[in-house]
């Protein structure tokens, strides 16, 4: 066994609420994959592509369906949804070292900020004029907490996240590296023969236990704030423009992009390098496929999709080729609709 807590079977069961089958004294201190786990370790089986795995795996406990239960030989866990179960469980095994309270040495502080005595202001951070940081919130290192930006009880940027200006994290949010929230939005309007910058005069507003991928920027609101609302999680290299609101427990794969003044309901996924064009609205519960680009308002919950999947290169250039001619061949058919109609 290694360093990492413990936990048998019949405890995991117990704290987790889920039915346990095999020795209820097999004990597990840490997590794999149903192929590479070892008899010391915990999986899960949630995608029928692997079921044919489980019967060979090592894994000293596996979470499964109900199922699946009867294709396990060891020690096994039943669980609704085994994926939900992982995640609660392999928590457990997560070691976060807890950051030493206080501010650093070389960290730069407005002496008009507000500085929790249980925050945590890591090397190099600046702090500016009218800054909040409340309770147990950690600034990792090279952090930059902007005029009047609050970073919200027990949240957490892990580093050289940026607020910009007016920013307000609520509690529990977690930012990753790289992170740039409350920057201009696009904002730009033409007078004859130059472009006149319009000011971004709004805030950027994001609710309690969100998560912002590295490298993602949301600009803040030209006049009303940017929004996002609670448990909102967002991937890596996402841009969210200025005055978008996104709804509760949705969630944006990376490199997805929405633009200005779109708002986008509660429980949505958008997939990778999706698009959606500025002022629309999407409904609540919608599921937008990878590299979609929705051109319009979505007013009904389901799945969408748009593009072109991949082909196999000269049966896409044939394809490509025919596009070309897709007017004409739609007119050569009215035609011929045309003449059988007057036959």
């Amino acid at each position: 066994m290694s360093g990492n807590p413990q936990y048998t079977l019949a405890e995991l069961a117990e704290r987790f609420g889920l039915e346990a089958h095999g020795d209820a004294g097999t004990i597990v201190d840490g997590v794999g994959t149903l192929a590479s786990a070892t008899s010391t370790q915990l999986t899960f089986l949630s995608n029928s592509k692997y079921a044919s795995q489980l019967a060979d795996s090592q894994a000293g406990i596996v979470i499964v369906g109900a199922a699946d239960v009867a294709s396990r030989k060891g020690a096994a866990l039943v669980a609704a949804d085994p994926y939900v179960a992982y995640a609660k469980i392999a928590a457990l095994f997560e070691h976060v070292a807890a950051a030493p309270r206080g501010i650093h040495a070389s960290a730069v502080v407005a002496a008009s900020a507000r500085i929790s005595p249980t925050a945590s202001i890591g090397p190099c951070c600046v702090v500016e004029d009218g800054a909040v940081i409340e309770d147990g919130a950690v600034l990792g290192p090279h952090c930059t907490i902007g005029p009047g930006c609050v970073v919200g009880a027990h949240s957490r940027l892990v580093a050289r996240v940026t607020l910009v200006i007016r920013v307000t994290l609520g509690q529990r949010v977690l930012v990753h590296p790289g992170a740039v929230i409350g920057s201009d939005g696009f904002g730009l309007a033409f007078d004859r023969d130059h472009w006149v910058k319009l000011p971004q005069l709004g805030g950027v507003r994001i609710g309690d236990d969100c998560e912002i991928g590295a490298n993602t920027t949301i600009d803040r609101g030209a006049l009303d704030d940017t929004v996002l609302e609670e448990d909102v999680r967002l991937d890596n290299q996402i841009q969210i423009a200025h005055n978008v609101h996104i709804g509760a427990h949705t969630a944006m794969a990376g490199c997805s992009a929405v633009a200005g003044s779109a708002k986008i309901g509660r429980y949505c996924l958008i997939g990778g390098n999706a698009g959606i064009l500025g002022h629309l609205e999407v409904a609540d519960r919608v599921t937008i496929t990878a590299k979609s680009l929705v051109t319009s308002s979505i007013r009904e919950p389901g799945e969408y999709s748009s593009g072109t999947p991949l082909q196999e290169n000269r049966q896409w250039r044939r394809n490509a080729a025919r596009m070309k001619h897709l007017d004409e061949y739609a007119r050569r058919l009215a035609a011929l609709e045309k003449d059988r109609g007057n036959d």
